[in-house]
């Protein structure tokens, strides 16, 4: 029997499979198609201190395989998250989940992360240093090792959850930034959030997205992820997140093989919405094909 078991960060999950933060809510909404605990977890819509609305519409824009995405981080901020969505949650989700966390100042970031360690669901906190729809925050602490190692320096002192340090695709330098997360005491890194793109609409002639450019995502995007991936994990010790264009279980396979310990299913979840269930039960058939009995034995195999 195939072992799909693998250990992120102290917490043993059943598969490596999560969906990624943005494209499957709070996770119930998903629940009323298919029994999500199929899932080895999955990381929940990017919460930040106070409520936001996002970025003014239209927010998305099609292009060859895959999506821009400007949403903003809407969300309703981490006080009614803990009290609203994390309730509704546990009614059809029996796993640790992981919490994502965007901010735009150190301070928010401890505070919002503070608050969400001492929730029982929540079993990692992902903090996004990296997303690239916000002006102020996010991707600014993402694009220098020193910003980004202050932010995991200061979240891991006021937390006791594991810290994932989720990083943009969007720099020069990827491996010095993971290296100072590590150096910084981050728990893992997460990679990649989406690519910076925009589309131009012919008939108007203006940028199809209110916000005029967004976060490319998608199967595009996948052989960056996997590079990325790649070079991360050849230079850290902690574990790696795979995030980036995974549609298949191949695509998880060979995301393991450069380095990751689990991996998250994005934009295909808004193509297909039972993608990460189709991609784990293919997983076992997978494993078989390429004579892989246990998924943690081929993590890095091709470093």
């Amino acid at each position: 029997m195939a072992d799909m078991k693998v250990n992120l960060c102290g917490i043993e999950m059943d598969n490596p499979v999560m969906a990624a933060s943005g494209t499957f809510g709070y996770g119930y909404e998903f629940a009323e198609l298919y029994d999500i605990n199929i899932l080895g977890s999955f990381s929940f819509k990017g919460t930040t201190k106070d409520e936001r609305f996002g970025n003014p519409t239209p927010r998305i824009a099609e292009c060859t395989a895959g999506l821009i995405n400007s949403v903003g981080l809407q969300n309703p901020g981490v006080d009614k998250v803990i009290s609203e969505e994390l309730p509704r949650l546990a009614k059809c989700f029996s796993k640790k989940v992981m919490a994502n966390v965007s901010g735009f100042s150190t301070e928010e970031y401890v505070y919002t992360c503070k608050k969400l360690d001492s929730c029982p669901q929540v079993g990692w906190l992902e903090v996004n240093v990296s997303c690239p729809n916000v002006h102020g925050g996010g991707m600014s602490f993402g694009t220098s090792p020193e910003a980004a190692a202050e932010v995991t320096r200061a979240v891991k002192a006021a937390t006791t959850k594991p810290v994932i340090i989720k990083l943009s695709p969007n720099v020069t330098d990827i491996v010095s930034i993971a290296k100072a997360c590590e150096e910084g005491g981050a728990d893992g890194i997460s990679l990649i959030n989406t690519l910076l793109g925009m589309r131009i609409d012919l008939k108007t002639k203006r940028p199809v997205v209110a916000n005029r450019m967004g976060g490319f995502s998608g199967s595009a995007i996948f052989p960056v992820a996997l590079r990325m991936v790649y070079q991360v994990a050849s230079a850290v010790k902690i574990p790696v997140v795979g995030v980036g264009g995974i549609s298949t279980a191949e695509d998880v396979i060979e995301m393991m093989l450069a380095g990751a310990t689990a991996v998250e299913v994005g934009a295909a979840n808004l193509v297909n919405p039972y993608a990460c269930r189709d991609i784990i039960e293919e997983l076992p058939e997978k494993m078989k094909k390429y004579n892989i009995e246990s998924l943690k034995s081929i993590i890095g195999g091709a470093i």
